[in-house]
């Protein structure tokens, strides 16, 4: 079948570059991003937009060898394709990159660094095998769609199809055998906080607490769930936020244009049984999390009818591609308000931009957080890392602040510890115990950095191990080879 490229119902007005596929000129979809690594916690309104850019993304199928020619409209000196493991070849000829795909994957085209990247979303073929008259699908397709806020109830299907641009959110709650399917855009822009009294905080620490903001989807309560092939577009908050959810499945979805605050990725609640896999995340604040319930949330959230969510069990994410505006790329915490976390796997996945702490555990309340592998991961540091910055006040800009230009957040980092927002435990803290790192793969000029803090002798991190890591192609056997620091609550932490 070769390739087919979607409809383009266009929002936003950019062209960077001119695309072609197999010889003929593709559309391009627009996003707006993150431009700076600077935050705040919520201080009364939303970030300003001049910390934002945008940016091209170019969005089809394919089941063939196809070849792209990009035509970057601003002169440039050299190409960086991510992920360096991407199974491609390329080539620059006459102002422009040719580019051969042999099979479906998702790839960044950076002609400038992290400014003005070209994202390059090339999916397998999905058969949606639907019925537009059944009345159980909800159907959306080529052109632009306002649906506000839509409650999925069971046995319902959102397909949201090529060419479709569905502005809104989706939120079930007690909901069985539902799914979100398709190749079109869920936006999430015409989504606004709403304002519950005016307030313009300066060196806050904590959210204000005057504003509602919606996720884009939420899942409460539900069981058998997919979410496939879609692509996620200016989430207001967290992009996908399941909570106490059952048999989940998150595949070849793409998360872009986050911008806002708190604009995660896909951050889950005390689930069981999720896979999240061959998805690009690019997030302003964390990527993926595994979290506990969450601060805003009272006990008596653990149960639902005669059933309780206090755990957080099987949880597997494989083949993604993450790059992180701002926050931490693949986390289990902050919030870890649980009796336990366990089996959670992440594997076979490529960071290729970071800001902050890339392969972490942050226990702040009193889950038993154990049984975790990181395995076969691949890691890209810029040669100049963005260093994360508060901003103070609306006058302050990044540029106002002097960065260090031979930052770099931790590779691998474990910590117990009391936070005076999220740790909704108070005085109880929990362990991190059993964590095994294997074949972790940094590329880049920096020093890989792993920092273990436990909290006090009854709360340890203890028995980690991390074998096959590697530092530019080059196995570190030592910790004294690598920036390494551990505080003397933990124990058996071995390098193998």
């Amino acid at each position: 079948m070769g390739f087919h490229v979607y409809p383009v119902t266009p929002e936003l007005s950019y062209n960077g570059y001119i695309v072609k596929l197999n010889g003929t000129e593709v559309p391009l979809n627009t996003a707006r991003v993150s431009a700076v690594p600077f935050n705040r916690r919520w201080p009364g309104h939303q970030r300003q937009i001049e910390q934002s850019e945008l940016i091209n993304f170019v969005s089809f199928e394919m089941d063939g060898p196809v070849e792209l020619e990009i035509f970057p409209k601003n002169e440039f000196q050299s190409i960086v394709i991510r992920p360096m493991t991407a199974d491609v070849s390329y080539k620059i000829v006459d102002g422009r990159v040719r580019i051969k795909l042999k099979k479906p994957q998702y790839i960044t085209v950076e002609p400038y660094g992290r400014s003005n990247a070209l994202h390059i979303f090339a999916d397998p073929y999905l058969n949606l095998n639907i019925s537009k008259d059944d009345p159980n699908i909800i159907y959306y397709g080529t052109g632009s769609h306002e649906v506000g806020l839509l409650h999925l109830k069971s046995n319902q299907t959102v397909v949201i199809d090529e060419g479709a641009v569905v502005y809104g959110c989706i939120h079930a709650i007690d909901a069985k055998n539902i799914k979100i399917i398709g190749h079109g855009i869920l936006d999430n822009s015409h989504n606004k906080e709403k304002i519950l009294f005016e307030l313009n905080a300066e060196n806050n620490d904590k959210d204000v607490g005057n504003a509602q903001r919606l996720h884009t989807i939420q899942l409460e309560y539900c069981t058998d769930i997919q979410i496939i092939g879609i692509t996620i577009r200016d989430s207001l908050v967290y992009n996908i936020r399941p909570i106490a959810c059952k048999n989940l499945e998150i595949r070849n979805v793409k998360i872009i244009g986050c911008w806002r605050y708190n604009s995660d990725g896909i951050d889950s609640h005390n689930c069981q049984n999720v896979r999240i896999s061959d998805c690009f995340i690019r997030s302003f604040d964390d990527s993926i999390c595994v979290k506990g319930f969450d601060y805003t949330q009272d006990e008596t959230d653990f149960y639902r009818g005669q059933e309780c969510f206090d755990s957080f069990k099987d949880f597997l994410v494989e083949r993604c591609v993450i790059w992180n505006d701002w926050g931490k790329c693949l986390e289990i915490g902050a919030e870890t308000r649980a009796k336990e976390i366990s089996h959670i796997v992440f594997k076979d996945c490529h960071i290729i931009h970071v800001t902050g702490s890339v392969l972490d555990s942050m226990n702040v309340d009193y889950a038993d957080i154990h049984d975790i592998i990181y395995e076969n991961i691949t890691v890209e540091y810029d040669d100049v890392i963005p260093e994360m910055m508060f901003q103070q006040n609306d006058a302050q800009t990044y540029a106002d602040f002097k960065t260090d230009q031979d930052y770099a957040p931790c590779l691998i980092s474990s910590s117990i510890m009391y936070h005076p927002e999220y740790s909704a435990g108070g005085v109880i803290r929990g362990k991190n115990r059993t964590i095994r790192f294997s074949n972790i793969r940094l590329y880049g000029r920096q020093m890989p950095k792993i920092e273990f803090v436990g909290y006090d002798d009854a709360h340890k991190i203890s028995d980690v191990t991390i074998t096959q890591l590697y530092w530019n192609d080059k196995q570190i056997t030592a910790f004294q080879e690598i920036k390494f620091a551990c505080n003397q609550f933990c124990e058996r932490i071995e390098l193998q």
